[in-house]
């Protein structure tokens, strides 16, 4: 995500749901995956170093972040905002093994139609009825371009928006934070846009798979939490592959002030949704439950905004529960500064307790 940075003192009061389907997430878990619940409900992941970093080229970026991929056709496909105190924009590279990502050229997406100015926080898939990939972002709306060759890069067209303005729901809620990371997720036959407002907020909205990418309706709060740092931003959806599971992830801010992920899983993708790892004690992923490489003091103690590594590339966005990995956004401990220029790089989570 894209924005300023918050202090964890800040506490706000409860906003009122407005979604009749949303619950207060459920605090039960399991000890143990099972069929119906393919996931177990503690993880435990090894870490890389930082992987990917900004080029010492003209650019002169600050950060890598915000990180999106698929695996297509044996070439990882990454895109990322790039970040520095002048603003954002977005970057695109591939690699066919991890251990080729260091020296993955950037191809920066302001050089396509896509264009300069203000993009970040981008979502890629491929829209399977339309034979076109998606890429999904923020530009101050909720915003995508299309291409059908995503190995093509100056490819990506002009910004179009999924709503003509920001709706109403999340002007009443937003006070004075931000609108971000657009998620989109599609079943048999709706799709599904998330948001986030860093002010405790998920929303979701729906449209027709026959009418994608437009007609999306008002959106409704999917889910809230009186303390905007415990849902904060960075929301993702997927289909959990060989189950009826959908699994949610939400980035927080913990009480050390520390980025982390927690966890929920529902047999709908409008919900509701029942806690899976969603606790600072038991998160999805926070450097407590992190493995780093020996021989060094691990490289950040913030796990942030990330995106799973999918076992396919359509808009169902299914992920294969028994290889989890996820690429994500890491600090160093000690960075200081101003947000735009923190030095945030990408790393990689293999998850080391499946239960497959």
């Amino acid at each position: 995500m894209s924005c300023i940075l918050l202090e964890v003192s800040d506490r706000e009061e409860a906003f009122q749901h407005e979604d009749p389907r949303w619950q207060p997430p459920s605090v039960e878990t399991s000890d143990h995956s099972t069929a119906d619940n393919p996931l177990p409900s503690t993880f435990t992941w090894r870490s890389t170093n930082e992987l990917i970093v900004p080029k010492d080229d003209e650019r002169q970026i600050a950060a890598i972040k915000d990180p999106t991929i698929v695996y297509h056709e044996g070439v990882y496909h990454v895109f990322a905002s790039t970040a520095k105190l002048e603003g954002y924009n977005l970057v695109y590279l591939n690699f066919t093994d991890w251990s080729e990502a260091s020296s993955a050229e950037f191809y920066y997406l302001d050089q396509a139609p896509l264009g300069p100015g203000y993009r970040a926080a981008p979502q890629v898939f491929y829209f399977e009825p339309q034979k076109l990939w998606y890429l999904v972002y923020q530009n101050d709306n909720a915003a995508y371009s299309t291409n059908p060759d995503i190995s093509d890069p100056s490819g990506w067209t002009a910004p179009e928006t999924f709503y003509s303005e920001m709706p109403q729901i999340i002007k009443d809620h937003i006070g004075p934070y931000y609108w971000v990371d657009m998620w989109v997720v599609c079943d048999d036959t709706l799709c599904h846009l998330f948001s986030s407002d860093d002010n405790g907020q998920l929303y979701r909205s729906e449209t027709s798979i026959s009418d994608f990418p437009y007609g999306f309706n008002d959106p409704v709060i999917a889910m809230q939490d009186p303390d905007r740092f415990r849902l904060f931003e960075a929301a993702c959806i997927y289909k959990i592959d060989r189950s009826d599971k959908y699994l949610l992830l939400i980035e927080a801010i913990g009480t050390d002030g520390r980025r982390w992920f927690r966890s929920w899983t529902s047999t709908d993708i409008a919900g509701p949704w029942e806690a899976l790892a969603a606790e600072e004690d038991n998160p999805f992923a926070r450097a407590l439950n992190v493995e780093f490489p020996e021989g060094a003091e691990p490289w950040t103690q913030d796990i942030s905004h990330g995106e799973l590594v999918r076992s396919g590339i359509d808009q169902t966005l299914t992920i294969d529960p028994c290889n989890l990995q996820f690429i994500y956004q890491g600090l160093a401990p000690d960075a200081d500064g101003e947000y735009n220029g923190l030095p945030w790089r990408l790393a990689l989570l293999t998850q080391t307790n499946s239960a497959c």
